[in-house]
């Protein structure tokens, strides 16, 4: 793992064809990944359209999502290569768009090496016994494949599907994976995880860096098996000051995306609310910097410095006559010309009961402004 004091190098285009050992890959990666819009865009380079592609692309909005998920709990689901498979491909099939989120959740590392939780309908991520004590993080195992076989066998059968079209995966910051740890379950205040992070800093340590540790060797499994892309999703930051994040939590962040740095993928960076924290999210390490829908991209672009931006057309909008979200749409996509790069998304997650012939619109009209 590289050190968080080094700063991770930026990608070029070239780097399209190495893997994680630094070896060419051009024989067992497609050839068309090279010339992905998604790729070319979040390497700062000139696609031949705006890429886009939806965060929760793959989810409850769709029917066919719900048809096979029928009876099938989450982490049930992420578990299963075949059904990871066939949900991360139904978005792609659908809509067109530009990559592939994998489908799983931000705690599935954490179940797989043997913490006592489940995903409660309604309600998330729930921690039958909370992180208190460094006793309690040392009771967590490192992750390593053998804990997510399946994980593996998923990537490298979306690739076979995928082809062209890149397949990005994903992990939790060390924050927000934290928070479900300490709270015990979903948070607004965030009050224990603080209260850790300020009354207990050896404890907080402890555990930032075995989340960071965890995190990381998930990235490098799903790229190992033919990830193109990383996003490291940090929902909850905005929780916090610029200076506390860089204090307590941005290492950590730091310390995940130098390793997948070390990869050769574009990273990016992705936080609710973060308008305060958008240039160290940067900072720390990110090709591409995700910004949520409350920051104009006019805005969030000389935060952020030179690096790319992704987002941020309020989910909201797809409930809107079509020619509205249009023509929002059209603003967001002009807006990020100023910057290094843009990829087009919503500025958060797809709201489940969007209709989805709204986003084959959106993506249509993407493609073709």
């Amino acid at each position: 793992m590289r050190s968080a004091d080094v700063p991770p190098r930026r990608l070029t285009c070239e780097d399209s064809a190495v893997t994680a050992s630094g070896t060419d890959a051009s024989a067992t990666r497609h050839p068309g990944l090279s010339e992905s819009p998604f790729l070319v865009a979040a390497r700062g380079g000139t696609p031949s359209h705006t890429p886009v592609w939806f965060m929760r692309q793959a989810g409850r909005s769709l029917p066919e999502y719900l048809k096979v998920r029928e009876g099938i709990g989450m982490l049930e689901s992420c578990m299963d290569a075949d059904l990871v498979t066939e949900i991360t491909l139904q978005p792609v099939r659908r809509y067109g768009v530009d990559a592939a989120i994998f489908f799983s959740d931000i705690v599935l590392p954490l179940k797989a090496v043997g913490v006592d939780l489940d995903i409660k309908p309604g309600v998330g991520p729930v921690v039958a016994s909370p992180v208190r004590t460094l006793a309690d993080v040392e009771a967590i195992p490192d992750l390593t494949d053998e804990h997510v076989p399946f994980i593996s066998q998923a990537v490298r059968q979306l690739v076979a599907e995928l082809g062209a079209t890149p397949l990005i995966g994903f992990a939790g910051a060390p924050f927000t994976v934290a928070s479900y740890l300490v709270e015990g379950g979903p948070s607004k205040e965030h009050a224990k995880t603080k209260a850790m992070m300020f009354g207990a800093p050896d404890v907080w340590d402890a555990l930032m860096r075995k989340i960071a540790g965890i995190a990381a060797a998930y990235l490098r499994i799903q790229v190992e098996a033919g990830a193109s892309a990383v996003q490291l999703f940090d929902s909850w930051a905005g929780a916090l000051t610029p200076a506390d994040y860089r204090a307590s939590v941005m290492p950590h962040s730091e310390r995940v995306l130098a390793s997948a740095g070390e990869l050769v993928v574009p990273r990016i960076h992705f936080g609710v609310g973060t308008t305060n924290l958008l240039g160290l999210m940067g900072e720390a390490g990110a090709d591409v910097v995700g910004v949520d829908w409350r920051t104009p991209l006019e805005q969030a672009i000389p935060l952020v410095g030179d690096r790319v931006v992704q987002g941020n057309l309020d989910p909201t909008l797809v409930f809107a006559p079509t020619d509205v979200m249009t023509a929002r749409a059209a603003e967001v996509i002009e807006a990020g010309r100023a910057a290094k790069g843009h990829i087009f998304n919503l500025g958060h997650g797809v709201i489940p009961s969007t209709n989805p012939d709204q986003l084959t619109a959106l993506t249509e009209f993407v493609h073709g402004y």
